[in-house]
């Protein structure tokens, strides 16, 4: 039998989704598992926008739509970004596809090739690279640490840009740190895309979760580079619907036409029920989405009083987004029982193992010092899981 395409030799799987498919294995032999992986809210989504969905069952709104998305729902996107940014944008600025991650990949295959770079500073989601990877373009990634709260400087840009260089990512609020880009500093890294020609992909699902009265700033407000950037957008986050899977992609016509080239033969539309609800979502009351976001900010302040009791570890206090990264990197080289904790993954497997909390080794996110938790989770099962973890660690010599 012949072999399989090399792509998929370079590719890893998802550290995320595979330690949160362990965990619910171990939930279903009868398990207590405390769950602080997940990557979505734990809300349900708001009942305007499951009636809106409903209603587009009723009317058997079934069939197959415009491949890159309804125009009532792209005209819905035209509304949030100049209501929201002040940025005037048409329907042909538009792509909507099967989630955030769609739109991002139609993006980087319609962008980068063989040959090209892309920036990546690190941590950063897990799938920017492999995407990359994907479209064989070689992702350069940049180490961001506390010292400069996870962001990524223009002289740290300068210093990795080569002729090869054709994009850069960025996500704020960042997954997995939470930090924030100042527009002061967005504006400053726009004057280096500027110089060097180059695009950005600005990732902001996580926009309306910011938290102490923090503003978000959209790369799209930025005139002299619109042309360069690419925003990725969705509804997952912001309104407890990563199952419904709409996510768009707002950018200059020819890469959102390249896009529809793409999608047009890889999937065809987003499903056409979930459009409408989008629309609902997007247009619609949004009393809902601002009541959990002040419940993720309860959280994050919560639980970010039971990180810092953890002996020995280091924790920035995200600005937006659901997760806490926290440097445990002092209990490497120690043992619990004869086995050796010599990386993040092997504090992770003692996690789930030993303590039965499941966590996202930082590996995942290009660190080989933190681990992720998410806060979309209730109060009470977020202390459950840190007490054990302050309990546990006592284990290791």
């Amino acid at each position: 039998m012949k072999k399989l395409a090399k792509r998929t030799e370079k590719v890893e799987r998802s550290k995320t989704l595979s330690v949160t498919a362990k965990a619910n294995e171990l939930k279903a032999k009868g398990e207590d598992i405390v769950v602080l992986t997940v990557g979505e809210p734990d809300f349900p989504t708001p009942d305007n926008i499951k009636k809106a969905g409903i209603k587009a069952i009723n009317d058997n709104f079934t069939k197959y739509t415009a491949e890159g998305g309804i125009i009532e729902l792209k005209k819905a996107v035209v509304k949030k970004y100049a209501d929201d940014f002040g940025v005037e944008i048409t329907p042909k600025n538009v792509i909507c596809s099967n989630g955030a991650k769609h739109a991002l990949a139609n993006v980087i295959l319609a962008i980068c090739e063989k040959g090209d770079e892309v920036i990546i500073p690190q941590p950063a989601w897990v799938s920017y690279p492999e995407l990359v990877k994907l479209a064989d373009a070689k992702p350069v990634d940049i180490f961001t640490d506390e010292k400069t709260a996870f962001k990524v400087t223009p002289a740290m840009l300068n210093k990795a840009i080569t002729p090869k260089t054709k994009l850069i990512i960025l996500c704020s609020p960042s997954n997995p740190t939470g930090a924030i880009y100042s527009e002061k500093e967005l504006k400053e890294i726009g004057k280096i895309v500027k110089k060097h020609g180059i695009y950005i992909i600005f990732d902001e699902i996580y926009e309306k979760l910011i938290f102490d009265g923090k503003k978000h700033f959209s790369m799209m407000r930025i005139k002299d580079i619109r042309d360069n950037v690419i925003s990725i957008n969705g509804v997952s986050k912001s309104y407890a619907m990563t199952g419904w899977r709409i996510g768009y992609a707002v950018a200059n016509e020819q890469i959102i036409d390249a896009s529809h080239k793409i999608q047009s033969h890889m999937t065809s539309n987003p499903n056409s029920i979930a459009q409408k609800a989008s629309v609902e979502a997007i247009l619609g009351d949004q009393k809902e989405m601002k009541r959990m976001r002040d419940i993720f900010e309860q959280r994050r302040d919560e639980g970010f009083a039971l990180i810092k009791k953890i002996p020995n570890t280091i924790c920035y206090k995200p600005d937006g987004a659901f997760y806490f990264f926290v440097d445990f990197s002092y209990y490497f080289g120690k043992k619990f029982k004869n086995t050796v904790i010599k990386t993040n993954d092997d504090l992770c497997d003692f996690f789930i193992t030993e303590l039965k909390v499941a966590a996202i080794t930082g590996s995942a996110f290009g660190s080989d010092k933190h681990v992720r938790f998410s806060f979309a989770t209730s109060n009470e099962r977020f202390k459950e899981g840190i007490e054990r973890i302050i309990k546990g660690l006592k284990l290791l010599k």
